[in-house]
Formats: structure tokens, C-alpha cells, sequence
């Protein structure tokens, strides 16, 4: 038995370090609290406070006495020694909530609770700076209702002066702990305060990651599930910072982030324009984890934002659901059939036609949407009149929207040998080859591309050579002296193709630019199988030859 008393086991050495802790935290608490009656100011006449401090004080003496017998180990057993340290650690508690009751019943006088003073951030030191925030995180710990909400006013006011003021509140013990507590506060206006505050340290890297640890996530959304608006807000604000980091993306989706953030954005239309769209941002971070994005399919993610980008009247939502469907259907063959399925098609065509009078972003964004969801159902594009929408901004639409129609067209003839065809019909054609002439070699080159890509189907071969002056501008284009424009290698080949036939034959050598196909052909002399010279040939073969010959000498 001696032996078992005198040689403690690591169990006990731990039961001691933990109690340890515990008291230490429970004395820095009631710390903060006398500190801010310091800065209160105690007059003679508030007896009910006068009181406590004096209980408080005789509480601290037994903790001293304590732990003097325990440094000296005259304890007679373990058992008292624990008997009196919970009976101490309960006197904390009561004071503790002594102080808070105090505060609430508003014994302490609102003329003796003024937040401190504060110089201007810009001039002030950073000892000045600390010492008012202090002072704010103490009456955040032991203030009421209106205490707090002047605390969280004075901070957001300080920290919009300077961030300066963020990376030292950050600092002080506690104060992150307090700020994601009043995030469940039961008045909305303090929740209102303590979101925007919040917000505002999200923004600054070391703040967010210290907000994470201080277990900010699962209040934040709380918040998002039952804020006000504005509260919701600055919530959305935050997830948004946060999710920037897949880590944090499970921690969303794990507290129920999803649901509650689709039903802002597929819900009733209850929320406003900027919660929508704050929400569609912090689900855009949560679809890049595949896993969760497929809960966000299962939960009616894709019926909802079709929907949503269906209304109108609200074009900035419309753009966060677009934005938010590219996203999801991003390699995902799947996710895009689904879009389709669920009114994909109309509701592009919806945003897309010219009648509407929408503003430039959205057709822009749409026109990006069109590329990454239709990828494989090019036929209900054309019998929709999707094809027909593009063929008129690629005539009539301002420079980036113009633009993307024209990328559009190219991709879309990429699609397949119908569609080709049927953009042939549709005359895509004569459109396409004023781009060849345009200022951006971007443009030139997609430009050429797309037609050399249509003009592989016969049928549209034809037609082009039809028009007499499609060849023309395809000849004078190979002027050496003017810079060629575009891609040579796609001009000459396309001539190449056209060159099959007996009617492009005749309208080239008639163009008038022969000599630029010359040109070329002796500038790549070494080369017997370039275009240009594969052209040369069959311009001057049987049939052709006298004519050839006359307007090369010429």
C-alpha cells in the first residue's frame, strides 16, 4: 500500500494536469470579467457589485492557500484534496454567474459601460489599438443585450478604418471564441453584427484560418439556415472564403450546408438577388468534390437551377445558376444529360433570343453554358432554334457576344457531319467569311477553321463556290505583300478543297489574285507537296491550261 501512495501512476499525473487546465481557464475567465468592471468604474453606491468583488477576492485567497498545500503535499488524501478543489472550481462558476446577472439586471450604470474611446486607427499605436479591443472583448464576454451590440458596432466600425485592427483582435484570447458564439445569440440585430464581424476577418487569411479552428463553420451555417437576410448574407460571405479549401468543403456539407444553401437558390423566391447569388458561389466550391456534388443531384440541385436560370427579372441569379450548372456539368456526361432532360435546351433558347431585351453578360454567359452542356445533342439544338440564335448574334451581335457566336459556330460544326449540313443550310457560310478579314488573329484563325471544317461536306462546298465572291476574298487574302491574313496553311487548304472543283477552278483563276497563289508557290520551292503548289498543278491541268497560263504571265 506504501508503495502504491508514493510512486503515482501516469493516470494520476494526468488527472493533475487536466485539473490543472481546468482551473486555469475558469481564473482567466473571471479575470477578464474584473477587468472589465475595472474599466467600468465601481462606485460606492452599486453594494450588490462592491459585494461580489469582495467574495471573489476571499475565493481567490482559498485558491492560493490551495495551492500552497498541494506545492508542499500536506494533504492528508487524495480524496480531500479533489473535494476541495471542485468546491472552489463551483465558487468560480458562481461568480461568474454572479457578474453576468449583475450586468444583465443593469446594476452596473450604462454612464460607467461606455465602450472606450479610440484615436484614430491610422494614428494610433498598436498598444492603443489592443487595449481598446480589450476592452471591446470584455464587454462582449460580460455585457448584456445592448453592451454587446455597442461592442460589435465599435468593432466593425474600428476594423473598417483598418485591417490592422483585425491581426491584433485575432491575438487576443478568446475573441474569436466569443464572436462565433454570438453567431447563435437569440437576438437577430447582435447576430446581424456578429455575421458582419465575422465577414470582415474572413477576408484576411490568418483570420479565416482561425475562425475554422475556433469551429466557426457549423454556426455560420445555422446562420445561413435560419438568419435574417442580412445575416444570412454575410454567412454565405464567409462559406464562400472557406470552401475556397476542399478540407472545409466535407465540414460544409457534413454540418448540412447543402440543403440549407439550395434552398435559397431552389427554394420558395423568398431570399433576395444577393443571397442567391452568394449561395450559388458557395455551392460552386461544394460541386468540385464529387461526392458532394452528387448529393446536390440527388437533392434536386439541377431541376432547381434550370429553373432559376429560367426566370427572368432577376438576371444576376440567372447567371449564378449558369455558372453553377458549367460547373456541375464540367466533364460530366451524366450531370449534362440531366440539365437537357430537365428543360436545358428551352431554357437557353429562353435567355438566347434576340426579342428579349437582356443585357450582354447573360447572352455571354449563355453562349459558354451552350458549349459545355450541349455537347452531344447537336440535332435538338438545331430543331430548337438554338442554331438560328446563333447565326443572329454571329451577324448582328455586339463584339463579345459576336465573338463567342462564332465559337460557338465552331464547335458546333465540330459536332457532326449533320450539323455541318444543316449550318449550311442555314447560311453560316457567307457570315463566317467576313471574319476571315477581322483585326484579331484569334478571330481569323477560328474563323478559318470553322469554314474548312464545313466546307469538307460536298454539299456545302457547292454552295460556297455559288457565290462568286467567297472564292475572291479567299484569293486576295493570300497577298504575301499584305501579310496573309489568318492561317495560311487553313486558307490554302481550304482552296485545295474547293479546287476539286471545275467551277472554284475558273473563279480562281478569274479572281483577279492569282499571282498571291504564284507568290506562295515560289516561296516554298523546297517544298514540292505544299498547297500552293498542289493548287498551281491543277489550275494549270488539261482543260485549264491556256487560261492558266495567260493570267500567270499576265
Amino acid at each position: 500500500m506504501g508503495e502504491e501512495e508514493t510512486a503515482p501512476s501516469s493516470s494520476s499525473a494526468t488527472d493533475k494536469q487536466q485539473l490543472k487546465q481546468a482551473a486555469r481557464i475558469k481564473l482567466e475567465e473571471l479575470f477578464s470579467h474584473l477587468a472589465a468592471i475595472e474599466n467600468c468604474g465601481l462606485g460606492g453606491k452599486n453594494e450588490p457589485l462592491s459585494a461580489a468583488v469582495e467574495e471573489i477576492l476571499a475565493t481567490l485567497a482559498n485558491y492560493g492557500e490551495l495551492a500552497r498545500r498541494c506545492s508542499e503535499s500536506s494533504y492528508s488524501g487524495k480524496l480531500l484534496m479533489q473535494s476541495d478543489l471542485d468546491m472552489l472550481s463551483a465558487r468560480l462558476d458562481a461568480h461568474v454567474g454572479s457578474l453576468r446577472d449583475i450586468y444583465a439586471a443593469g446594476m452596473l450604470e450604462q454612464s460607467h459601460a461606455l465602450v472606450v474611446s479610440r484615436a484614430s486607427c491610422a494614428s494610433a499605436s498598436k498598444d492603443d489599438v489592443r487595449f481598446y479591443l480589450n476592452d471591446v472583448v470584455s464587454r462582449l464576454k460580460i455585457g448584456g443585450k445592448v453592451m454587446k451590440m455597442e461592442a460589435l458596432i465599435a468593432f466593425n466600425e474600428v476594423i473598417r478604418e483598418d485591417d490592422r485592427c483585425i491581426k491584433i483582435g485575432i491575438e487576443i484570447d478568446s475573441f474569436l471564441n466569443l464572436l462565433v458564439n454570438l453567431l447563435d445569440f437569440q437576438e437577430e440585430d447582435v447576430v446581424e453584427e456578429a455575421a458582419a464581424a465575422v465577414s470582415s476577418i474572413t477576408e484576411f487569411p490568418p483570420g479565416k484560418a482561425a475562425l475554422i479552428a475556433a469551429g466557426a463553420i457549423a454556426p455560420l451555417i445555422r446562420v445561413v439556415e435560419s438568419g435574417s437576410e442580412l445575416s444570412k448574407e454575410f454567412a454565405a460571405r464567409c462559406l464562400i472564403k472557406m470552401t475556397e479549401n476542399s478540407d472545409n468543403v466535407w465540414a460544409v456539407s457534413a454540418h448540412g450546408g447543402v440543403p440549407a444553401l439550395l434552398k435559397i437558390c431552389c427554394g420558395d423566391g423568398a431570399s433576395g438577388s444577393e443571397l442567391v447569388c452568394l449561395a450559388c458561389g458557395v455551392l460552386k466550391n461544394l460541386a468540385a468534390v464529387e461526392e458532394i456534388k452528387r448529393f446536390m443531384v440527388e437533392d434536386g440541385a439541377v431541376a432547381g437551377l434550370v429553373a432559376l436560370a429560367r426566370s427572368r427579372g432577376d438576371e444576376a441569379a440567372q447567371i449564378s445558376a449558369l455558372d453553377l450548372l458549367q460547373t456541375m456539368a464540367y466533364r460530366d456526361e451524366s450531370i449534362r444529360e440531366a440539365i437537357i432532360t430537365r428543360g436545358g435546351i428551352p431554357m437557353l433558347v429562353g435567355i438566347m433570343d434576340p426579342a428579349l431585351a437582356v443585357s450582354t453578360k447573360l447572352r455571354e454567359v449563355a453562349f459558354r453554358s451552350m458549349t459545355m452542356i450541349c455537347l452531344s445533342c447537336e440535332r435538338s439544338m438545331l430543331s430548337s432554334g438554338l442554331a438560328d440564335h446563333i447565326l443572329h448574334f454571329l451577324r448582328f451581335g455586339e463584339g463579345p457576344v459576336q465573338e463567342l457566336a462564332l465559337k460557338a459556330s465552331f464547335w458546333l460544326c465540330g459536332a457532326s457531319e449533320y450539323a455541318k449540313k444543316a449550318m449550311g443550310d442555314a447560311g453560316f457560310m457567307p457570315v463566317i467569311v467576313k471574319f476571315l478579314d477581322s483585326k484579331s488573329f484569334e478571330i481569323r484563325e477560328i474563323a478559318a477553321e470553322t469554314l474548312s471544317s464545313m466546307l469538307a461536306v460536298p454539299k456545302n462546298r457547292k454552295r460556297f463556290v455559288q457565290n462568286d465572291e467567297n472564292v475572291v476574298v479567299l484569293m486576295q487574302m493570300l497577298d504575301p505583300e499584305q501579310g496573309v491574313s489568318g492561317n495560311k496553311k487553313l486558307l490554302l487548304s481550304i482552296l485545295m478543297s474547293l479546287a476539286r472543283s471545275n467551277s472554284a477552278r475558273k473563279k480562281m483563276l478569274s479572281s483577279g489574285y492569282l499571282k498571291n497563289i504564284e507568290k506562295l508557290a515560289e516561296d516554298e520551292d523546297e517544298d514540292e507537296t505544299s498547297d500552293a503548289k498542289k493548287i498551281v498543278r491543277k489550275l494549270s491541268s488539261t482543260g485549264f491550261r491556256n487560261v492558266f497560263n495567260v493570267f500567270w504571265h499576265s
